[in-house]
C-alpha cells in the first residue's frame, strides 16, 4: 500500500491546537508554584524538627537549641520563677521556633519543585489502548490490546489522535508528534522511518497521518519509568563551595557562641560590683546570639543548592548530585562535539562541481539518481538540491528498473545501477579506487577541486558514473546562528571553548574559526578525547563536556562535568552526571550558565547576610545591657521604645528576612557573564549596602508596630 502524504498540519499545526499547547506548556511552567507544593512545604517543615534533620545545618541547629532552651524558660516563667515576664519570653521562643521553620520551609519548597518534575512525568504514564499488527507492515490485522502488554519486538499501528503506546523505533510511515508532555516544547516533531528521527516516545501523541512502531522496551523499562526513577533517586550532596562556605558559617557561630557565654559572667560580675542594676538574662542572651550568628544564609543554603538542582530539571536536565550543578559554574574548558552542536547536525548539499568537459546538470542528474535511495540526511539534501536547481522530480525509479548499491564501511560508497549506467557517490580515495578498478583515468584536477571544498570546511562527495568521474557535490556543515555570540559570551566568562570533531584538520579548522571556538580537536578518537581532558585538568582547569556514544564513556567519566544525551547509550549515561532528556548537546551553555546562577545566587545572599547582622548589632546590644550599663543607651541609634521591643524587633525581622528571601534563593540571580571583580563590586553595592539599609528600615518598622499595639 503507498503512504499517505502529509497533512498540512504537519508543517504548521492549526492555530487552535498551537494555543492549546502553549497553554498546556505555562500550566506546567506554573504547576512548579501551586498550592500543592506549598501545602505540602509547610508539613515537611514541621516533619523536619528532629535533631537528626537539625543537625545536617549548623547555624541553625544552633538557633534550634535556643528555641528549645527559651521554651523550657518561658515554663518556668508560668509557674513565677522566671528570669524575665513570661510574655516576653514566649514571643521570643515563638520566633525563633518560626525561624527554623522558616528556613526548613525553604528548604521544603525547593525539594517540592524539583519533587514536581518526577510528578509531572509520572502523569505521562497511562495504560493506551495499542492496535498490535499480526504482521510488521501498514495495512495488515491488528487486534486492540493493553499497551502495558506489549513486549519489545512487538509492532503497533498509531494514527492521528492516537498515543503512542511504548517507546520504539518507526519502520514504516511518517508523521507528525506532539512530544509536549516530555520535552514541554509545543511544537510538534516529525516522526519517520529511516534516519536520525525515528525513535518515538511512550505516551506522546500522533498529530496527524500514521506510524508502523516496533516496540523497543519492556514494561518498566521505558524512557518514562527510567527517567522518573533518576529523578526520584538524585541526591544532593555538599558541594566543596558549600563545605567551605559552611566551615566559615560554622566558625563564626563558634565566635559569637563563645562571647555571648562569656557575657552572663561578665553581667553577673558587673551588677555585683556596682551594687545597682540588672544583669542580662538567658533568654536576651539567646535572642543575641541568634541575631548575631549568620541565620539568614544559614536558613537559605540547602534552599539553594536544591534550587540549583530545580532550575536543572526545569530545563529538562537531571543533575545526580548537587555536586555537578556546582561544577558546571566554576568549570573554565568546554569540550563541544561538532556536529549537533556547533553545526547543526546534518551536512547539507550546497552545489554541485563539475570536472571540465560535464555540466553541472548532468553531475546533479547523476546524483540525485544516486541519492533516490539514500535515506540519510546528506541523501536526502542532495536529491532536493537537484531538484530546486534542476527540477528534476518525480522520477520513477521502479520503472527504470534501478538496483541501489547502499553505503558500507569496506566500499565507502553508494549509488545505482540503472539503465546500463554504474553510478557511484563517496570518499575521493574511494571513487578514485573504483575508476581506475575500471582501468579508467582520474582527472588530475579533480583532486585539487576536492581540497577546495576541504579547505573551505566542507566535505567533498565524488561522483563516478562508471568509469568517467564526474565532479563533486559539496556537503556543507551549517554552523548555527547565534553560536558565535554565544562564544563570545563564554570567554568573557573566562571559559575556553574546544571544538571535537572526526573530521580533517583542514575541514576542522575552516569550521572553528567560523564558529569562533578557542581551539580545536581534529580526527579524535576516544583515547585523544580523554587525553585532552586529563591535560586541562592536570593544569588546574574545570572541564564540561557532552557526549551520547559508547565511545564518549571514558572521556564522560573523566570530565568534571559530563552530560549524556538522552538519546546516547547506556555506558554514556552512566558515565555522565547529567542526562538531558532533551538530547540537545547545546544545552551545555545553559547548564553552565544555570551553575553560575546557582553561585552568584549563594554569594549574594552570603554578602547580605552579613551585612544585615550590623543593623541587629545596633538594636540589640544596647538593649541587652541597657539594665545593666545604662549609659550604652547612647548605642540606641534607631530610637527603639524599649530594651524588650528592640530585642523582639531583632527576633521577629531576623525570621522574617528568611521568608521575604526565599523567591530570591529559589529563583536565582540573574546571570550576567561578568568577571569575577565585577561581580564582586555589584554583589558589595547592591546586598552588601542593601543588606546594611533594609534591617534598619525593617527593624525599626517592626519596633513602632509592637509599640502600637502594647505589646512590650
Amino acid at each position: 500500500m503507498n503512504k499517505p502524504f502529509l497533512s498540512s498540519s504537519v508543517d504548521k499545526p492549526a492555530p487552535r491546537d498551537r494555543r492549546k499547547k502553549q497553554a498546556g506548556k505555562k500550566h506546567v511552567a506554573a504547576s512548579l508554584f501551586d498550592t500543592r507544593i506549598l501545602q505540602d512545604a509547610v508539613a515537611d517543615s514541621f516533619r523536619k524538627l528532629t535533631p537528626r534533620q537539625q543537625w545536617k545545618n549548623p547555624v541553625m541547629f544552633v538557633v534550634y537549641i535556643g528555641s528549645f532552651l527559651t521554651t523550657l524558660l518561658w515554663l518556668q516563667a508560668v509557674t513565677g520563677k522566671g528570669e524575665a515576664p513570661a510574655g516576653f519570653i514566649l514571643a521570643v521562643a515563638l520566633w525563633l521556633w518560626f525561624t527554623v521553620l522558616f528556613a526548613n520551609f525553604a528548604e521544603a519548597v525547593a525539594e517540592g519543585r524539583s519533587k514536581a518534575q518526577a510528578s509531572f512525568l509520572r502523569s505521562a504514564k497511562r495504560d493506551i489502548a495499542a492496535k498490535k499488527l499480526d504482521e510488521p507492515r501498514f495495512g495488515s490485522n491488528y487486534s486492540k490490546v493493553a499497551g502495558s502488554s506489549l513486549r519489545k519486538g512487538d509492532t503497533v499501528l498509531i494514527e492521528a489522535g492516537d498515543f503512542i503506546p511504548g517507546d520504539g523505533e518507526v519502520i514504516e510511515g511518517v508523521a507528525s508528534v506532539d512530544e509536549s508532555a516530555i520535552t514541554g516544547e509545543s511544537a510538534p516533531v516529525i516522526r519517520e522511518s529511516g534516519g536520525d528521527f525515528s525513535s518515538v516516545t511512550g505516551g506522546t501523541r500522533v498529530l496527524s497521518d500514521w506510524l508502523v512502531v516496533r516496540i523497543s522496551a519492556n514494561p518498566g523499562e521505558a524512557f518514562l519509568d527510567r527517567m522518573i526513577a533518576m529523578v526520584e533517586s538524585a541526591r544532593r550532596g555538599k558541594t566543596p563551595n558549600e563545605i567551605a562556605l559552611t566551615i566559615l558559617l560554622v566558625a563564626l557561630t563558634l565566635i559569637f557562641l563563645l562571647a555571648t557565654v562569656t557575657l552572663l559572667p561578665y553581667s553577673l560580675y558587673a551588677v555585683d560590683t556596682a551594687g545597682a542594676g540588672q544583669p542580662i538574662s538567658i533568654t536576651v542572651l539567646v535572642a543575641l546570639l541568634v541575631c548575631l550568628i549568620p541565620t539568614t544564609i544559614g536558613g537559605l543554603l540547602s534552599a539553594i543548592g536544591v534550587a540549583g538542582i530545580g532550575r536543572m530539571m526545569q530545563k529538562n536536565v537531571i543533575a545526580t548530585s548537587g555536586r555537578a550543578v556546582e561544577a558546571a559554574g566554576d568549570i573554565d574548558v568546554l569540550l563541544l562535539d561538532k556536529t549537533g552542536t556547533i553545526t547543526l547536525g546534518n551536512r547539507q548539499a550546497a552545489a554541485f562541481i563539475p570536472v571540465m568537459g560535464v555540466s553541472a546538470r548532468d553531475l546533479a542528474d547523476a546524483a540525485q539518481l544516486a541519492s533516490l535511495a539514500d535515506e540519510t540526511p546528506e541523501g536526502r539534501s542532495i536529491v532536493v538540491l537537484a531538484k530546486q536547481t534542476f527540477g528534476f522530480r518525480e522520477r520513477d525509479i521502479h520503472f527504470l528498473g534501478a538496483t541501489f548499491v547502499h553505503f558500507s564501511a569496506q566500499t565507502r560508497m553508494s549509488g545505482v545501477n540503472v539503465e546500463g549506467r554504474q553510478i557511484r557517490k563517496g570518499a575521493q580515495d574511494a571513487i578514485r579506487a573504483y575508476v581506475e578498478d575500471l582501468r579508467s583515468q582520474f582527472p588530475p584536477e579533480l583532486q585539487k577541486m576536492v581540497d577546495d571544498v576541504a579547505r573551505r570546511g566542507s566535505t567533498p562527495l565524488v561522483v563516478a558514473d562508471g568509469g568517467r568521474a564526474l565532479g563533486v557535490i559539496e556537503l556543507k556543515d551549517i554552523v548555527k546562528g547565534g553560536i558565535k555570540e554565544r562564544f563570545i559570551e563564554m570567554r568573557r566568562m573566562g571559559i575556553k571553548t574546544v571544538m571535537i570533531t572526526g573530521d580533517n584538520r583542514l575541514t576542522a579548522a575552516a569550521i572553528a574559526a567560523e564558529a569562533g571556538v578557542d581551539d580545536f580537536l581534529a580526527e579524535a578518537t576516544p583515547e585523544m578525547k580523554l587525553k585532552l581532558i586529563r591535560q586541562h585538568q592536570a593544569e588546574g582547569h574545570l572541564v564540561a563536556m557532552t557526549g551520547d556514544g559508547t565511545n564518549d564513556a571514558p572521556a564522560l567519566a573523566q570530565a568534571d562535568v559530563a552530560v549524556a544525551m538522552n538519546s546516547g547509550t547506556q555506558a554514556a549515561k552512566e558515565a555522565g552526571n547529567m542526562v538531558d532528556l532533551d538530547s540537545n548537546p547545546t544545552k551545555l551553555i545553559e547548564i553552565v550558565e544555570t551553575g553560575k546562577q546557582m553561585l552568584m545566587t549563594r554569594g549574594a545572599l552570603t554578602t547580605f547576610s552579613l551585612a544585615n547582622d550590623v543593623a541587629k548589632y545596633f538594636a540589640i546590644i544596647p538593649a541587652a545591657f541597657a539594665g545593666t550599663y545604662p549609659a550604652l543607651n547612647v548605642l540606641n541609634v534607631m530610637h527603639l521604645a524599649t530594651p524588650a521591643s528592640a530585642i523582639l524587633s531583632a527576633v521577629i525581622f531576623n525570621a522574617l528576612i528568611i521568608v521575604a528571601l526565599i523567591p530570591l534563593a529559589l529563583k536565582g540571580i540573574r546571570y550576567r557573564p561578568v568577571g569575577a571583580e565585577k561581580l564582586l563590586q555589584n554583589h558589595l553595592l547592591i546586598y552588601g549596602l542593601g543588606g546594611l539599609i533594609v534591617p534598619f528600615i525593617g527593624i525599626k518598622l517592626i519596633d513602632l508596630a509592637l509599640a502600637a499595639l502594647n505589646f512590650v
